[in-house]
């Protein structure tokens, strides 16, 4: 045997991993599949049995034990109209006051020019010549784009091509109507929506908040009615998309028969950072220009045409804690220059966070099987005081899909290690962060949008989105395929998805 002896169902025998040990955790594997499935169908078959019970019952009756039986329902005819009643009256009050079902009619996934795609020995050539940066800062973005895990074929906006660049308020403000009117365009060409029918706008952007704001420059480009509720989010970092999601979730409870729009984007322009300090030279060689735009309904009838159902929303915030608020924080370095600066514990900090994301989210989504094992392991340490390793439950049970925000390398391997993913359950994610580089809040849509490409979901399918950000945020939001979904026109992946996956230098 060599350093890789075979490859049975996907898992890999190295040499010094023995053939018996292989094939107990082999059997171990059915025997919690079993377990799972016994758990989650443990009603039913209790209930068969039953059920088989009353049928023969029901069946041995003679006509005369039937008579008997409709005499006595017609003696207590006023005890079976209150029963009515109340069942009926409990009904209409469970229907009237139940949340809305909130549909994902459509989202576009803005994909930039390819003038604009940026080139390693670019990146590097330019900041060079800038003349802001130097040696040990020009070799440290050097090494941090060879690990970063991004690609040659990633975007930055126009002003950052000029040598020098070329920040200004105008030129931000291009790059947002870029982005923004750039994916929204793409939605209302293939959902065949009328701007004037939108009630809710809800925009997401961190670092960009100029005024008029983002969200008013929306309403002016496509004329949108009066009425709208429109909101504009700013200053909450990656994980912003999935509160938009939720804000917007909120509204649609409230207002009925509309749609909602949510933009989330992220603005380069104004925020590169022209300085030395390395904590914050990391942004500079991670973030990329993107952006997307979502279409939520709460009709009924757009149910038909919908590609998910929102099932679940989960938030954490860890901003009480002062290493957590500022470990993601904008400041300025000792030469004035402004720059976001990345804490060394931001990994720690984010498994904190997620941690407590997956404590709130787990009982929701989780089959029975797993929550038992966790009960099980925790009550085992915390009343008999038992040295057992914290159970991590099996998120595969729950989900077929995982979007995990493409922060970076970094963020991907840990989520995989800590949650004990499969390499293809990651895939959507590296392959979006090699493709466009971490696009803030809306990397999320882009590995949605490779998994439709890759003609991966069916109908029934969970999808968790998971998103970091600054304050420090974890969020989550869980949705159901409603129908085997195909990619939309104009998809990010639509020319390239055949070339993918790439093979990841690690």
């Amino acid at each position: 045997m060599n350093s890789e002896a075979s490859i049975n169902g996907g898992v890999q025998i190295h040499q010094s991993r023995r053939l018996p040990d292989f094939l107990q955790s082999v059997n171990l594997k059915y025997v919690k599949l079993g377990y799972h499935y016994l758990m989650t169908h443990l009603l039913t078959l209790c209930l068969v049995p039953l059920m088989a019970v009353i049928v023969i019952e029901a069946s041995q009756m003679n006509p005369e034990d039937v008579h008997q039986l409709w005499l006595h329902l017609q003696y207590n005819l006023v005890s079976v109209i209150i029963c009515s009643t109340i069942v009926a009256f409990g009904s209409t009050v469970y229907i009237m006051t139940r949340p809305r079902p909130v549909y994902l009619v459509d989202y576009s996934c803005y994909r930039p020019p390819s003038h604009l795609q940026v080139k390693f020995h670019q990146f590097m050539e330019h900041s060079k010549l800038t003349g802001d940066f130097d040696d040990s800062s020009l070799d440290f973005q050097r090494k941090i784009l060879d690990r970063s895990g991004l690609g040659e074929e990633t975007y930055v906006p126009e002003a950052m091509h000029y040598i020098p660049p070329r920040p200004s308020m105008a030129a931000a403000r291009e790059e947002a109507e870029q982005v923004m009117f750039g994916a929204l365009d793409n939605l209302f060409s293939h959902t065949h929506i009328k701007p004037k029918d939108i009630g809710i706008l809800v925009v997401n952007c961190s670092l960009f908040n100029p005024t008029p704001s983002l969200s008013a420059m929306i309403v002016n480009k496509y004329k949108l009615r009066g009425n709208i509720r429109s909101f504009n989010l700013g200053g909450m970092g990656c994980s912003a998309g999935v509160i938009a999601i939720d804000l917007a979730k909120d509204m649609l409870q409230v207002h009925r028969n509309t749609y909602a729009i949510v933009v989330s984007t992220e603005n380069i322009t104004q925020n590169w950072y022209f300085g030395n300090k390395k904590s914050m030279l990391i942004p500079n060689c991670l973030f990329r220009l993107g952006g997307a735009a979502v279409l939520l309904s709460n009709k009924l009838s757009d149910r038909r045409r919908a590609k998910y159902k929102l099932v679940h929303v989960v938030r954490t915030h860890r901003g009480a804690d002062d290493k957590a608020f500022r470990c993601v924080y904008q400041e300025q370095d000792g030469n004035g220059k402004t720059g976001v600066s990345l804490s060394k514990d931001l990994m720690a900090i984010a498994g904190g966070a997620l941690k407590t994301n997956i404590t709130t989210l787990g009982p929701l989504v989780l089959p029975i099987s797993e929550q038992l094992l966790f009960f099980a392991t925790l009550v085992a340490k915390k009343l008999f005081n038992a040295k057992v390793k914290p159970y991590i439950p099996d998120f595969k049970l729950a989900f077929e899909h995982f979007c995990i925000h493409a922060g970076g390398r970094a963020v991907i391997d840990e989520l995989e290690k800590n949650l004990q993913l499969l390499p293809v359950h990651v895939e959507a994610s590296r392959m979006t962060l090699h493709r466009f580089g971490n696009t803030s809040s809306s990397s999320i849509w882009y590995e949605l949008a490779y998994t439709e490409a890759k003609g991966r979901m069916r109908k029934g399918n969970r999808v968790w989105q998971i998103a970091f950000g600054s304050g420090f945020k974890c969020n989550s939001s869980v949705w159901e395929a409603l129908r085997n979904v195909k990619p939309s026109p104009n998809s990010p992946w639509e020319d390239c998805i055949n070339m993918y996956p790439v093979e990841m230098v690690m």
